[in-house]
């Protein structure tokens, strides 16, 4: 039972020193980007190329007009004019060239690259948004187009509406909601028929504003939630330089977005869904993916087209309260998607729960939250460790009888299970007795996941420890993770009969460990801490029951 146990351990470690090797998507090959088939049966447009017009990337990431293409209402070039919309949790910068949102600033959320103020969600040369128009052959892009703009509403309810200079009618209109990062956004093209679609284009960058800018960097991509199945992320790093990928709507959202923020588009229901999400791989100025070109290809009903704009934190109550399963815009896990998101959630809230329970800071919620899981298993991890305790009084017993009847395997099953059910035990101890071990797993990928992207983790400081979602400058809590693990194996194999594998993997597991939490959320660690600290005297008492059942045997033979 112990070989099988320690084998459990060594694949276990295995896994977690290689998790982004296995998680993260692979690399998809080149494949052109096929039209899909809408509801009615209509073909949707795509964007590179659109139907009437070739188009080629430019060095931006964002697709330029060469021919067959119309820039949109235009006129003789104007000076931009910027619309300011203020508010307690955020600031929107409008322009009237393109009718487009620039920028927005978020109260609440420090910058954190050593920038002063707060964080503002913008492209570094780029407006947040791009439109253009697909009307059977013609497309027309509105970039660099002039409007007039004008203000309305209230204080609590804004609004800023742009019209396009030509005498078209073309209209805009975004009107801020109650929640101040969502905005209601209304396209208005008259005259428009037949087989019509809005393209919007997506951010295709983030400035950052994190202490590590090569760890956000790490994060962008675009995701979009098809109506009948889970959300899919496409990474920027998963697409070489012009490389396409679809995802065929009908689609309830599309979003881009770096480790912290995004912006999304959630379309008005699900009578009108957005008809397909159209990524494009950017050019890169190093290694690292920081480009890329999200479309997403929106139908015009009765010569409008409606959608709802998140521009904020992914904050994950706040988007799952915007419902249509917004939440899972963080897709976790990679390739175990369908098996790392359903832990990660049930995690989440629990921590969340607890948070507002306890009222304490993130770094106390998760030593109670160590503390509680340990609590909770210690039951199950009692009888595990005294289920290996009766095994190992049964040893001697079943290798008799291994070598008695070794040459006849029928007998051999048969002596066995007398074996076992004279000592009142089921084959399947061994295993039955590992898996109690092996629950904390879960929990501790979720956690690893969660840390990812969960911004109420950001900027939380704990202890010596400035944010508990970057890791520990000083390498203090994996390097005392380490030990606690030595130390607590070391207690476990006390009493036990000499184990050569057992021994390597004292060290061996410890050392894994302690690598693996050098690059990794210093929360993370503090969980792993808590729970290696409060497993020791559940070691220490089975190790002096197990020297207790070693004596007894002794003294009765």
């Amino acid at each position: 039972m112990e070989r099988r146990f320690f084998l459990a351990l060594l694949l276990t470690g295995i896994v977690l020193l290689a998790p982004a090797v296995l998680f993260p998507p692979p690399p998809r090959p080149t494949t052109p980007v096929v039209p899909a088939v809408g509801d009615t049966g209509a073909v949707m447009p795509s964007v590179v190329p659109v139907p009437g017009a070739l188009t080629t990337p430019t060095n931006d990431g964002r697709t330029a007009r060469r021919t067959g293409e119309t820039a949109g209402p235009s006129v003789a070039p104007v000076r931009p004019e910027t619309v300011v919309v203020g508010g307690e949790r955020a600031t929107y910068r409008f322009s009237s060239v393109g009718a487009v949102p620039l920028s927005v600033e978020l109260t609440g959320y420090r910058a954190l690259n050593g920038d002063r103020g707060e964080v503002v969600v913008r492209d570094r040369a780029l407006p947040l948004l791009s439109y253009t128009m697909v009307t059977g052959a013609d497309t027309v892009r509105w970039a660099g187009a002039p409007f007039t703009s004008s203000t309305s509403g209230s204080l609590a309810d804004p609004s800023v509406r742009f019209v396009a200079r030509d005498g078209s009618g073309t209209t805009v209109r975004y009107v801020r909601t109650a929640d101040e990062y969502l905005t209601d956004v209304r396209v208005t093209v008259p005259g428009a028929s037949g087989r019509s679609y809005l393209l919007v284009g997506l951010p295709s960058g983030f400035v950052s504003h994190e202490a590590d800018s090569v760890e956000d960097s790490r994060y962008l991509s675009y995701a979009a939630k098809p109506v009948p199945r889970s959300a899919k992320g496409v990474a920027f790093s998963s697409l070489d330089p012009g490389e396409r990928e679809l995802v065929a709507g009908p689609l309830s959202w599309a979003v881009a977005k770096n480790k912290y923020f995004l912006v999304g588009l959630l379309s008005p229901s699900d009578s009108t869904p957005f008809s397909e999400l159209q990524a494009v791989g950017g050019p890169r100025e190093s290694r690292m993916a920081t480009r890329g070109t999200g479309t997403v290809v929106m139908p015009l009903v009765d010569g409008e087209a409606r959608f709802t704009l998140y521009i904020g934190p992914q904050s994950w109550e706040r988007m799952r309260g915007i419902g249509r399963e917004f939440e899972t815009a963080n897709p976790y896990g990679g390739w175990f998607q369908g098996m790392v998101q359903p832990f990660s959630i049930i995690v989440m809230k629990l921590m969340l729960w607890l948070k507002r329970v306890v009222q304490l800071d993130y770094g106390w919620v998760l030593v109670i939250f160590g503390l509680g899981i340990r609590i909770l298993l210690w039951p199950l991890n009692q009888s595990a460790m005294r289920s290996s305790i009766r095994m190992q009084r049964l040893q001697p017993e079943i290798m008799a009888v291994q070598a008695q009847y070794k040459s006849d395997p029928q007998r051999l099953q048969q002596e066995m299970m007398k074996v076992y059910q004279s000592h009142g035990m089921s084959p399947l101890a061994p295993l039955a007795g590992c898996i109690p071990m092996l629950i904390p797993m879960p929990v501790f990928f979720a956690l690893f996941f969660v840390f990812q992207n969960t911004i109420e983790f950001r900027d939380v400081p704990f202890l010596w420890l400035g944010d508990i979602s970057l890791k520990d400058p000083l390498y203090i809590l994996p390097i005392v993770t380490g030990l606690s693990m030595y130390l607590m194996s070391w207690i476990g194999m006390r009493n036990m009969p000499p184990n050569p594998q057992a021994k390597i993997l004292l060290y061996l597991m410890p050392a894994m460990f302690t690598v693996f939490l050098l690059n990794t959320a210093s929360g993370l660690s503090i969980y792993y801490l808590v729970q290696q600290i409060a497993a020791i005297p559940q070691q220490w008492l089975i190790a002096n029951e197990r020297q207790k059942a070693q004596v007894v045997p002794a003294k009765a033979k």
